[in-house]
């Protein structure tokens, strides 16, 4: 079976340590909160969390560690969701603070049990993390929510600076890939309603080696930029556990340069940030602030906005 091939020497990693993972790490842990990072096994957690000038990224995970949906390429378990923690959204903000994060990422697992989705306690997290320093750049990671507009709306009146939503693979793929009450069509309908309806940055991300075709990724992309989504991200599909979905192939890093040249060359996103060990939230801070230098603005300019917005 593909799963079982050997990994490539592009694909190996170190485990993260250091102090200020161990720093991290322990905040975390003192709030009762939850990273994508660690929940997730993501292959970036060290990297991301010592970062380049500074605190780095970290990619809070809201509203529990457990999802509704069972989407068959994803580590985070599935079922037993618990109430929601009220002190969630100020916990959040105060991590952010001790941790000193000038660029914060939030995201979340789905719950369709609840009535709204989770949008309002959403919504209420990234008006904590304003409120406490108005000038913290926010990027948000959200469900589809069910496609209800009404929801999403509640993430785009929070202001946060970039919003992204993952159509996760190619149309083709999104079942077996993704639960099956996500679709690509639903995915996009949440990216478009963003940019109707505000001027907040967008973002998805898109996983390689589940068997896509490459014409199949060059359509995907064409109707992210269709819809005025400003920025993509692409990375290596790993297994998480032989109950997962197979690796279909390792893609080549070459590769991944390639999709990078034509996402920022030939459609024009904002950024591309593409490699076999990207993933969605990668270096996400880092890349932001680099991309609105190039898009003829400057970080103080960014942070002056988001406090002028609050």
């Amino acid at each position: 079976m593909a799963s079982r091939r050997r990994k490539p020497d592009w694909l190996k990693m170190r485990p993260p340590s250091g102090q200020r993972f161990t720093e991290i790490k322990s905040t975390l842990r003192d709030r009762n909160l939850h990273t994508v990072c660690e929940e997730a096994n993501c292959p970036n957690l060290g990297e991301c969390w010592s970062g380049r000038d500074g605190p780095g990224t970290a990619t809070f995970m809201l509203m529990g560690d457990r999802c509704s949906r069972g989407c068959n390429f994803c580590d985070v378990q599935t079922g037993g969701m618990e109430p929601l923690d009220p002190n969630e959204p100020a916990n959040v903000a105060e991590a952010v603070a001790e941790i000193g994060l000038d660029y914060v990422v939030l995201t979340s697992v789905d719950r369709d049990d609840l009535a709204d989705g989770g949008a309002a306690h959403f919504a209420e997290t990234i008006r904590e993390i304003k409120r406490c320093d108005p000038s913290i750049l926010v990027e948000v990671l959200i469900p589809d929510f069910q496609g209800e507009p009404e929801q999403v709306r509640q993430i785009i009146e929070a202001e946060p600076d970039v919003i992204a939503h993952n159509v996760e693979t190619v149309e083709r793929l999104q079942w077996p890939v993704r639960d099956r009450r996500a679709t690509y069509e639903q995915s996009l309908s949440v990216l478009k309603q963003v940019k109707r309806e505000s001027d907040i940055y967008t973002k998805t991300s898109l996983m390689l080696g589940l068997g896509e075709y490459a014409h199949e990724i060059y359509q995907t992309l064409s109707d992210l930029k269709e819809i005025d989504v400003d920025i993509v991200t692409l990375g290596q599909y790993l297994q998480p556990s032989a109950s997962h979905l197979d690796v279909f192939e390792y893609v080549h890093p070459d590769a991944f340069d390639t999709w990078e040249r034509i996402a920022e060359d030939e459609l024009g996103f904002l950024y591309c940030a593409s490699g076999p060990m990207v993933r969605s939230s990668y270096k996400a801070g880092e890349l932001f602030v680099d991309a609105l230098v190039r898009d003829g603005k400057t970080v103080s300019e960014a942070r002056a906005a988001a406090a002028a917005a609050e």
